[in-house]
């Protein structure tokens, strides 16, 4: 299954019970923070225990893909298309011979 055909389903399954009216953009982009945040709890006081709780983490970042998908849909971005133009934007701003094995920022490449 590919991006769209995902987020094809992804909607279908929003439209079928009619929660479109609660999905806006900014209902979208709140709940793609709160699902992120509930993420977060899983490392909160230590480096987790990502075997341990992999169910419960696969579940949280399904649900910020699932609204991430629904907020894409609803603002009209072909998300494939973004996600290829940022690979190259950063291929540009991250060139392998300088970016290779160093955390430092793009601007700090120059």
């Amino acid at each position: 299954m590919n991006i769209k055909e995902l987020q094809e389903k992804v909607v279908k399954f929003r439209d079928e019970r009619d929660w479109k009216k609660f999905h806006t953009p900014k209902n979208l982009a709140i709940s793609i923070s709160i699902e992120s945040a509930e993420l977060l709890e899983f490392f909160q006081w230590d480096e987790g225990d990502i075997e341990k709780n992999k169910k419960e983490i696969s579940y949280e970042i399904a649900d910020i893909l699932i609204y991430m998908l629904l907020f894409a849909h609803e603002c009209g971005i072909n998300l494939e298309k973004s996600v290829l133009e940022k690979l190259k934007i950063n291929e540009n701003r991250y060139p392998i011979d300088k970016a290779k094995g160093t955390s430092k920022k793009y601007t700090k490449l120059k």
